[in-house]
């Protein structure tokens, strides 16, 4: 039970974190490696765009005598964009190499303008990308607005990297679910496999050969157990059968042979505990499909317990609602009821009376209902409590001194699991053993209804 408390992702969950971190871990390096790739492009061309500017302005200056020099500069300085100003000894600047881009723009600069080019990221206080040069014996500034490191501003990156970790992520779970839907397919025809139904079968022409091979294997082993159930089905007819047969010669024959009255009924006793037996041994081998609907559980509980009609070994009092109905076959819910109560018949008389007192009460929760059957008997030893629904195991000493086949109370929880419900075993606070069902419950217009 504590196993059920084991919290876990799911398989097409752990799939689908994997792919999407793989994928994301792609697009990011995607993203590094595209930036990286396109920097040496962008570098070659500003500078070689800024030396070009630079050698405009060189041929401009070089032409003009120095009175339209003068005139030059002046036009050349009021320009917004790209100036040229006279570069003086006191000027202040601040190299233009920063990072990357901008050393790899420097180098291309000087390259094409000579060894003695200077670089500036600002000169007297004023940002921009500043280019020093000379003609003969006069300096200059030639000033461009600086180019920017990245191609694309902050946002269009983002908007890009979000559309490709979007795109990752509904890939990532489209590629999950390709991949885990033979698993849940095979999830779903085990889970119908345990509930009884042994006519599931998977595709055995699948692309992928360890899923073809999987389900291969698993509808052989499914026509194995559709012939292992059939052939038990056939050894059960045939074991009833042929059991019965000589037992009704035997109940005969005592009736007409032998004439000792006292051996004559306990002969009969034991041709009926024998008879009891095979129906127990019929009742678990019970096929696991059941049909649900509404029963009436107070009145089913009447019929099973005018079964037993000695008070002086066990006495039934129900305190059920009168409408109280339950989603149940009513022939197993009958069996389970008839089993507690023969259980209580054997094991839990009262040590005072000897006889057993039997009580049945109900409590409804949310969607269910709890019908618990006590009685006041010794109870069992806690460690064995979880042993009782094992075929043929018996609480203790004084239980076995009964007799029967030792499957009560596993065929009580076999067929509640059949009914989609649950039985759990507990001592009393109180003293005695209880029986809790837990079953389905049924709204009350609909068991009116019904």
């Amino acid at each position: 039970m504590a196993r059920k408390n084991a919290v876990g992702l799911s398989l097409f969950w752990r799939t689908f974190f994997l792919l999407a971190l793989l994928l994301a871990g792609g697009v990011f390096a995607w993203v590094q490696t595209l930036r990286a790739l396109e920097l040496e492009p962008r570098a070659v061309q500003a500078a070689q765009r800024t030396a070009g500017l630079v050698n405009l302005a060189r041929a401009a200056l070089e032409q003009a005598d120095g009175i339209n020099r003068v005139a030059l500069l002046k036009s050349l300085t009021a320009q917004q964009a790209t100036r040229v100003t006279p570069r003086e000894p006191a000027d202040g600047w601040q190299p233009f190499e920063v990072d990357r881009f901008t050393r790899r723009v420097s180098q291309e600069l000087r390259n094409a303008l000579g060894s003695d080019a200077v670089v500036a990221r600002s000169v007297n206080g004023t940002a921009g990308m500043w280019v020093g040069f000379s003609i003969d014996t006069d300096h200059y500034w030639l000033m461009v607005e600086g180019p920017d490191a990245s191609a694309l501003n902050q946002s269009t990156w983002m908007t890009w990297t979000g559309i490709a970790l979007l795109a990752t992520l509904l890939g990532s779970m489209a590629i999950a679910s390709l991949i885990n839907r033979p698993l849940k397919l095979l999830s779903f025809a085990a889970s119908r496999i345990r509930e009884g139904d042994l006519d599931s079968r998977l595709d055995e022409n699948t692309l992928t050969s360890e899923i073809r091979e999987v389900n291969r294997g698993f509808n052989r082993m499914a026509r194995e157990l559709a012939r292992v159930e059939e052939d038990r089905a056939v050894m059960l007819a045939g074991i009833s059968h042929d059991l019965r047969t000589p037992l009704a010669r035997l109940r005969l024959e005592t009736e007409m042979s032998v004439e000792d009255d006292e051996a004559k009924r306990n002969m009969a006793l034991d041709i009926d505990q024998l008879d009891a037996i095979i129906d127990k041994f019929m009742d678990y081998a019970r096929p696991g499909e059941t049909r649900l609907l509404p029963v009436h559980v107070a009145q089913l509980i009447d019929r099973e317990a005018a079964v037993f009609r000695d008070p002086a070994q066990i006495r039934i009092q129900a305190r059920l609602p009168i409408d109280l109905a339950v989603l149940a076959d009513e022939t197993e819910l009958g069996r389970v009821f008839l089993n507690l109560f023969e259980n209580a018949r054997r094991y839990g008389r009262g040590t005072d009376t000897g006889v057993a007192e039997v009580s049945v009460t109900s409590v409804k929760t949310g969607h269910w209902v709890i019908v618990s059957v006590r009685d006041h008997g010794p109870g069992v030893a806690p460690e064995k409590l979880p042993q009782l629904t094992t075929p043929f195991f018996r609480g203790d000493a004084a239980r076995t001194a009964a007799t029967g086949a030792g499957l009560g109370l596993a065929i009580v929880e076999k067929a509640m699991a059949r009914m989609g419900g649950s039985l759990e075993l507990a001592n009393a606070p109180d003293g005695g053993f209880v029986a809790h069902l837990r079953l389905q419950r049924v709204p009350s217009r609909a068991a009116v209804a019904a």
